[in-house]
Formats: C-alpha cells, structure tokens, sequence
C-alpha cells in the first residue's frame, strides 16, 4: 500500500542498452549494486518517495525501459505520460553518446503537446581512464536540449541521489511555473494537495506575453 503522498511524478529512464538505467535505478531505488544484471526486457517498474520540501512528500513512478531496438515499440507507449525523462550514455561508449539526440526526439515528438524535463546523464564515472566523452562536450549537448547535466556512477555511489534530485526538483519547477500540470487527460503528474494547496501557475506573466505578442 502506498505511503501518504502529495505529488506523482512519473519518470521514464532513456538510453542505449547496457548503459546502466537498472544499475542506477536500482542502487536509487534499493540502495543496491550487483556486478552483473539482467538486460531489462520490455518495461521495468520502481517506486520511490522523497521529500521534496519541507512537508512536501513525491512518489517517483519509474518506467526502465530496454534500450534494444526490438523493444521499442513497447518503451514508447510509455513515453505520453512521463513527466520527466533520465537521458543516460555511458562514458565509456561513444555510440550511446550519439545515440541521445534519437532518445530524445522519440519522447519530445511522442508527448507533444505536453511537456517533459529532461535530465543528462553521463554514467559510470567510475571508468575515468576508459572515458570516450569528455565533460564539455557533454554540457554543450545537455545546453542545447535544455537539460541539465550530470554524471554518475552506480558502483561508486557516486551523484546517484544528486541526479534524481535534479530531476525531480525539475519536474517540481515546471508546475510552479505552469509548464505541466495535474491533467486527467495526463498521467505524468498526479497531486493529492487540494487545488488552491498546488503551486500556482504564472498566469498573469503569461497572459501579459500574449499581449505583447498581439
């Protein structure tokens, strides 16, 4: 039974298989890191909650979804209603690097016209001497897909809480300014706070905008 929440977010974690979205999800969610694990077949689901503010408790819904071709007509479907997306490459692997654009193309043109807050993450930060990517090249990639950017590392322990974090608190931003909002034609965010309790939307700067733009 679910622990007393205020907000869901759901999150789908993105990237190339054999990155690592299970060995930090798990090391997230479990506090655990196995050397080997299972290539994830299809969608894998965690659940974790945190407090966001002081009083304010989230329930993150995650959606691990296989990063193989031929599962990919099954991780879509799953796309619509994620509120925040974990773009992950792993550091070592040139390809999965190049690979984020496709990643993140596939969500924004899926969702459209709903919003998505897109984290970067570069993993396992532990393989310095193997690293096939360097840090700026990363942030300017980040930049230009307007994520913020980070890496980690599953076995180290390394930004794995400072990661979801970010995302979270991303996703927590874009209600208080009115990107996204609870929906019930959109599963992404779900509040239990009663309406005039949810943060308010910017709507006067918005209104403001459109005038200007008459």
């Amino acid at each position: 039974m679910d622990l007393l929440w205020h907000y869901q977010f759901r999150i789908i974690m993105l990237g190339d298989s054999t990155v690592g979205k299970s060995s930090l999800l798990k090391r997230y969610a479990e506090g655990l890191f196995l050397d080997t694990i299972n290539q994830t077949v299809g969608v894998d689901f965690y659940v974790h909650f945190v407090e966001i503010e002081t009083g304010l408790r989230v329930k993150l819904q995650f959606w691990d979804t296989a990063g193989q071709e031929r599962f990919r007509s099954v991780t879509r479907s799953y796309y619509r209603n994620s509120a925040g997306g974990m773009l992950m490459f792993d550091l070592t692997n040139r390809s999965s690097f190049e690979s984020i654009r496709q990643w993140h193309w596939e969500v924004t043109e899926t969702v459209k016209p709903f919003h998505v807050v897109f984290v970067l993450v570069g993993h396992k930060s532990d393989l310095e001497a193997e690293r096939k990517v360097g840090k700026k090249e990363a942030e300017k990639l980040a930049y230009s897909l307007g994520a913020k950017y980070i890496e980690t590392s599953a076995k180290g322990n390394s930004n794995v809480e400072e990661a979801f974090q970010l995302l979270s608190l991303g996703i927590y931003e874009a209600l208080k300014t009115g990107a996204m909002s609870p929906s019930q034609e959109w599963d992404g965010v779900k509040s239990r706070l009663p309406l005039e309790a949810q943060p308010k939307a910017q709507t006067l700067e918005k209104e403001s905008r459109k005038k200007c733009s008459c």
